[in-house]
């Protein structure tokens, strides 16, 4: 019987360890696994073989490496990420805005013709929260999540991966700011509520022609706020406005 203060060499029992490890979601924040060392002493296995476990994961796919940084969980990206933040590092909100425009009301026509039930009972939940919403960075994160449901209702894999990348500016804090700042009128605040329900009935409607021009109609008053915005920021003042 093996002594309990030395670490086991079976390979294969280090795979079927860290296999209930990755199931039972037994990880650290994005998915990054603990190191070789932390595995080691944590299952009582020996590094050489938590190693080829590990590579027989990785060959698998269900582990990937990152030089310099760790092991995580799942199948290694492709470099869509980095390309992704040199998209947003080189843009601004003008030309999202010009994308947005041709894109968003493309797909509400197309979630009017293929969007479920269940979508739109979610679609309005998702329109309270925004206006439940008491702080900016709430109003943002449901914001975004209406948008990116009726992306994923038009039924597109592909117009939804370039929704995505459109969308990932939200999270840029030069973005979040200056929506931040315009929100202060309770009059457009109701505005743009009631163009979210617009855009919702008119896709409940199944009709693509009102869908996409309610969501032209609400991406046109964010586009007009957002320059009344900048300019006034170049200018040193304020106004006040809603943009969501």
């Amino acid at each position: 019987m093996m002594s309990e203060n030395l670490p086991t060499e079976n390979s294969n029992y280090a795979l079927h360890k860290l296999r209930e490890l990755l199931r039972h979601g037994d990880i650290g924040l994005n998915g990054k696994l603990p190191t070789e060392r932390t595995l080691s002493d944590k299952l009582g296995l020996s590094r050489r073989a938590i190693r080829r476990a590990l590579e027989v994961l990785e060959a698998e796919g269900a582990i990937w490496r990152k030089q310099g940084s760790g092991t995580y969980a799942g199948k290694k990206p492709d470099d869509w990420g980095e390309q992704l933040e040199t998209i947003v590092a080189g843009t601004n909100f003008m030309e999202i805005m010009e994308v947005r425009l041709r894109i968003e009301p493309q797909l509400a026509q197309l979630a009017a013709l293929r969007a479920k039930g269940s979508d739109i009972d979610r679609m309005r939940e998702l329109a309270q929260k925004i206006a439940a919403s008491e702080d900016a960075d709430a109003k943002e994160l449901w914001d975004g999540a209406l948008h990116r449901l009726i992306a994923q209702a038009a039924g597109n894999q592909l117009f939804l991966s370039i929704f995505d990348v459109i969308n990932r500016v939200r999270q840029d804090d030069a973005w979040q700011s200056i929506r931040e700042r315009a929100r202060s009128r309770t009059d457009t605040m109701s505005m743009s509520n009631a163009q979210h329900a617009a855009i919702i009935d008119a896709i409940a409607s199944h009709d693509p022609a009102k869908a996409g021009e309610a969501m032209r109609q609400h991406l046109l008053m964010l586009q007009e706020r957002l320059i009344r915005q900048t300019s006034m920021d170049h200018l040193g003042g304020d106004i006040p406005g809603e943009v969501s």
